[in-house]
This record gives C-alpha cells, structure tokens and sequence, in this order.
C-alpha cells in the first residue's frame, strides 16, 4: 500500500527506532550490524547528493532491559521519572555510537538537549551533514524530539522510521487482523494512542509528540526503517510504502 510522498525538505528528520538499531526480539541479541552497515553507505549516498539529515535515535533493547530491571528491583519504589531517565541514557549511547560510525559526514557533538539559536546556527552554518541527537527530557518518547527538531529547524515533516511500516487500527502485534491506514489526520490518528505516556510506551508516534505535530502543523510519514529502498524513495518525495499523519 503506497502513499504520497511530500516536496523534497531541505532538512531530512528522521526518527530512528531504537528497536531497528539494537532489535527487541526473542533470539536477536546485540546491535544490527548488517542493517546499520547499509544504513550508513545510504547516508553516505545521499549526503554526497548535498541532503542533510537530523537523526533522532531511540533506546531498543538497552533501554527496555533496563527499565524492566529497575521495575523489577524497585517494585513499588519505581517511579516514572527514574524509568525515563535510564530509556534517556540508552538514547545517548546509541545516538554517539551512530555519530562515531558515521563521523565522516556526522556533526562532532550529540545534541541531547532542546537546541537554542547556538546549536541550530553551529549546525546550520557547518559542512557537516548529519545532526545526530539522543533523547531530551523525561516524559515523552524520541518521536517527540524529531517533531520539536523538524520545528526548530523549520522543517515541514518527520520520518518515523521504525519496525512497523503502518499506522494499524489496532496493535498489529496483538492482533493478527489489524488493517494498515495508509493516510489520517492527528485527531484521528490520536483516538487510536494511549492519551498519556507511560517509560517503554510503543506506539508510531508518542502522545506528546502527536500533540505537537498536530499543534505545529508537522507531517509525519511512517516507514519501516530496514527498508531502504523504500526509505530512498520517500525522501526523493516519490510515492512508498508507509503511513502519513497530517492535519
């Protein structure tokens, strides 16, 4: 099922799922090797072609081991706060993992923070290619983040690149029969979410983040990360196959 594609953004913000980077998945352990390979010969491809890119990382299975643990441990002691800081650090190290990998093109510093005009004119006004940035603050997922950088950097749109290449009526884990929405706006797109973010939440794109989407006017389109092919074809603005979330 293909979607449109948008116009061609001169900034690419691409959310990238932690469980795409270091997969959460009975049998899998450690990083995707293979899979971070081609990801950084097509960064490469597409950074020669004069793209830039804002890469927002997510914590995968790091973060979900840790956060399970200190439940765990804790028991009733646990309290969101501390969960979201450990999911934090596990963003950190993945998002300067994928800076070393990539450090011909990438940006020296992680941004791990809300950018000010400093970062954003650093990065603007550098020959570097690819901002990549780790988790902010407690109490919202990495989606969140990309849609706050695709505002800061007053860029239209944000690619939510994870393991599911679909919004789905229902949780398509879950449920066997859950139907892929190929095109819905935020509202609809936010009767189908949790209205509040619980550390470890899994949806396509957090509730705080589609709240903010939908209040700036952002575009998000969906697409299985591991598929690059595809993933070329959506920031080339022609048609993939995904999800958009709009106004």
């Amino acid at each position: 099922m293909k979607t449109k594609a948008g116009k061609k953004q001169p900034i690419v913000v691409i959310s990238l799922g932690g469980s795409i980077v270091y997969p959460y998945k009975e049998g899998l352990n450690g990083l995707d090797v293979p899979f971070l390979k081609e990801f950084r010969q097509f960064i490469f491809e597409q950074a020669k072609k004069g793209k830039r890119f804002i890469v927002v990382v997510g914590g995968g299975k790091p973060c979900r081991m840790y956060q399970k643990a200190a439940r765990e441990v804790l028991g009733e002691k646990k309290n969101n706060l501390d969960l979201d800081w450990i999911g934090i650090q596990a963003t950190k190290t993945n998002a300067l993992f994928m800076a070393k990998i990539l450090k011909e093109v990438s940006f020296p510093q992680v941004l791990d923070h809300e950018p000010g005009k400093k970062e954003i004119s650093a990065f603007l006004n550098s020959n570097k290619k690819v901002l990549m940035v780790s988790g902010w603050y407690p109490g919202w997922s990495t989606d969140y983040d990309a849609i706050q950088c695709s505002i800061f950097f007053k860029q239209g749109e944000v690619f939510i690149a994870g393991d599911s290449p679909y919004v789905c009526d229902k949780d398509p884990r879950k449920f066997p029969d859950a139907k892929p929405i190929v095109d819905l706006t935020w509202g609809d797109y936010m009767k189908l979410i949790p209205g509040k973010w619980v550390p470890g939440l899994s949806t396509p794109v957090d509730p705080a983040g589609a709240k903010a989407a939908k209040k700036a006017g952002i575009t998000a389109r969906l697409l299985q990360g591991t598929d690059i092919a595809n993933f070329r074809k959506a920031i080339d603005g022609e048609e993939f196959e995904g999800s958009t979330i709009h106004n």
